[in-house]
C-alpha cells in the first residue's frame, strides 16, 4: 500500500494481510487508517478485480468488534449478524462517494444499520409469538388493536415475498436465492440447518446469500431511482 511505504523502512506494496493487521493495530494513528480506507477504497473503484472482496475482509476484525457487544434475541444466530453485516458493507462499498472523508466510517455505519434493523426485527418477531393472556369472558372480539396490529404485520410481510416475487420475475434472483432469502430472513430459520438438508457447506449457502441479496439491494435502488 503506497500511504506506508514510509513506514519502518518498507520498500513495495504490504501485503493485504500485513495492511489489516495493521488497521487492527492501537497505534495506528485515525489519519492512518483514513489514508489507507481511501487507498483501499480507490484501488476498489478503479481495478476491480478482488479488491471489493479485500475491501469486505478487511473490515471483518472491526465488525466482530462491533458484533461482540450486541445483545442477541433468542431466536437469533450470531452468524446471521456477521452476514448481514457484510453483505451491508458489499452493498455500500460501490456506493461511497469518491471523495468522501471517511469511507470506513460509512461502511460500519452501514454495517451498523443494518444489524440493528436485524436486531429489531428478530425481537418484534419475538413479541408477536409470546402467548397472549385470554380473560375468562374468552378471546377479545375481532377488530381490536391487537389482532389489528397482527393484520397488518403479516400484510408487511406479504409486501416483502412480494419484493422476492417480482425480483425472481424480472430475473434479479433465481427461485433457489429468493427462497433462501424469504426462508432465513423473513421465516428465522437457520442457513445451517438449510445447508444441511441442501447437502451444502452452509459457509458456501451464506456467501450465496451475500450475493443475492447484494442483488437485490442493487435492483431496489434502481427502481427507487428511476420513481
Amino acid at each position: 500500500m503506497p500511504v506506508l511505504l514510509d513506514d519502518e523502512g518498507a520498500e513495495g506494496d504490504w501485503p493485504v494481510d500485513r495492511v489489516r493487521a495493521r488497521l487492527a493495530h492501537p497505534g495506528t494513528t485515525a489519519a492512518q487508517r483514513t489514508l489507507i480506507w481511501s487507498e483501499v477504497v480507490g484501488r476498489v473503484r478503479e481495478l476491480g478485480g478482488p479488491w471489493p472482496l479485500v475491501a469486505v475482509g478487511m473490515t471483518i476484525p472491526v465488525l466482530r468488534r462491533m458484533l461482540r457487544r450486541q445483545q442477541l434475541p433468542r431466536r437469533l444466530e450470531r452468524a446471521d449478524l456477521e452476514q448481514t453485516a457484510l453483505a451491508a458493507v458489499a452493498t455500500a462499498l460501490p456506493l461511497l462517494a469518491e471523495d468522501h472523508p471517511e469511507p470506513h466510517r460509512a461502511l460500519f455505519n452501514a454495517a451498523d444499520r443494518d444489524v440493528h434493523r436485524l436486531i429489531n426485527t428478530a425481537r418484534k418477531q419475538e413479541q408477536r409469538e409470546r402467548p397472549v393472556a385470554v380473560s375468562p369472558d374468552g378471546p377479545a372480539p375481532a377488530g381490536n388493536d391487537a389482532e389489528e396490529g397482527t393484520a397488518a404485520d403479516w400484510g408487511e410481510e406479504r409486501d416483502e415475498y412480494a419484493v422476492l416475487a417480482e425480483a425472481v420475475q424480472s430475473g434479479v434472483l433465481k427461485a433457489q436465492e429468493a427462497q433462501l432469502i424469504a426462508l432465513t430472513r423473513l421465516e428465522k430459520k437457520s442457513v445451517k440447518e438449510i445447508a444441511k438438508q441442501r447437502g451444502l457447506a452452509w459457509r458456501s449457502l451464506y456467501r450465496h446469500r451475500v450475493a443475492a441479496e447484494a442483488h437485490l439491494a442493487a435492483h431496489l435502488r434502481r427502481q427507487v431511482s428511476e420513481v
